[in-house]
């Protein structure tokens, strides 16, 4: 009697797809039920999650006159330079190279965070407030009038985020991709405020260019520094003039550094204020949740099903 009520499996332990439907359609209110479960959790999920808004700037390699002069410096003098210990330059492409690869170093990023005051807005803010303009900070991460963190850590850890966790938090607001034409470079940060998105990928540009203005500078005159150390202990007079010579275009590199605002990348495109969210994509995330739930319920029935058979046959 039990086996004329309920569709039961037609060949032993194969699945046969008719009855597999059969199954299905007998268990649909219940399937039916889960979906609309899954739906209605999936739209109170989907707009529990704060817009975050993406800030896109693109840069290029600069390819200014001191690219060529320092180029042609390390070819004249390039041999004799190695040859004495230092590093004049010239290679752009390797200068902006190395630049990219800064660019998402931890000690890069975490002085970045320092020097802008970034701590609190990476790891406590949960959204943005568009009426007031202001962010929505976490208070059981933060407290914005005491201005100190709350948050629970380890036993001798302290309360505020270490660099690691901020350099993480960062990069996954970060994107840099260098495109196959031309060496352009797309920055882009996404954040909950379009205003912010927008100042940290500009401020990000201004800093990343700053390091390596100073890093070529330190270079230089350290470089000035000991030619000026090797011709004092130099009696020959060729050798002297030689290393005047390479003195002489180390000053001038240090004055094109010095003048050079954006010595390794220049602007192409600054980033602008988004108008339009990023993410999340409320609609594909209600979708995906409430096929998943179908999927859950079907699941569901089939497993009932066929545990509510091997009761019987035992």
């Amino acid at each position: 009697m039990q086996n004329e009520m309920r569709p039961t499996l037609a060949y032993g332990d194969e699945v046969d797809v008719k009855e597999l439907f059969s199954i299905l359609w007998a268990g649909k209110n219940r399937i039916v039920a889960m979906t609309a479960v899954f739906a209605l959790a999936s739209v109170f999920y989907a707009l529990s999650i704060a817009n975050e808004f993406r800030a896109t700037a693109v840069i290029f390699p600069s390819q200014g006159g001191g690219s060529s002069m320092l180029g042609s410096m390390a070819a004249q003098f390039g041999g004799l330079a190695s040859l004495a210990g230092i590093n004049i330059g010239g290679n752009s492409s390797g200068e902006s190279d190395r630049a990219l690869e800064i660019m998402t170093s931890q000690s890069f990023i975490v002085e970045f965070i320092e020097q802008n005051d970034l701590a609190v807005p990476l790891f406590a803010a949960e959204g943005w407030n568009r009426d007031s303009n202001q962010l929505e900070i976490n208070s059981d991460l933060y407290d914005s009038k005491e201005q100190r963190w709350l948050r629970d850590s380890l036993p001798g850890r302290p309360s505020e985020p270490s660099s690691w966790e901020l350099y993480q938090a960062f990069l996954e607001r970060l994107s840099v991709v260098e495109e196959n034409k031309g060496g352009l470079v797309v920055v882009s940060i996404e954040y909950f405020s379009p205003e912010m998105a927008r100042d940290w990928a500009d401020t990000f540009i201004t800093a990343i260019n700053e390091h390596m203005r100073q890093r070529k500078l330190m270079q230089v005159n350290r470089n000035i520094e000991y030619l000026e150390a090797q011709i004092q202990k130099t009696a020959i007079a060729d050798m002297r003039e030689v290393f005047y010579q390479v003195i002489e275009e180390q000053i001038k590199s240090k004055m094109l550094a010095e003048a050079s605002p954006e010595y390794v990348f220049s602007t192409v495109n600054r980033p602008m204020l988004p108008e339009i969210k990023s993410k999340p994509s409320r609609a594909l995330i209600c979708v995906l949740l409430t096929l998943l739930g179908a999927v859950f319920g079907g699941l569901f029935v089939l497993f009932q099903h066929y545990l509510t058979i091997s009761k019987l046959r035992s």
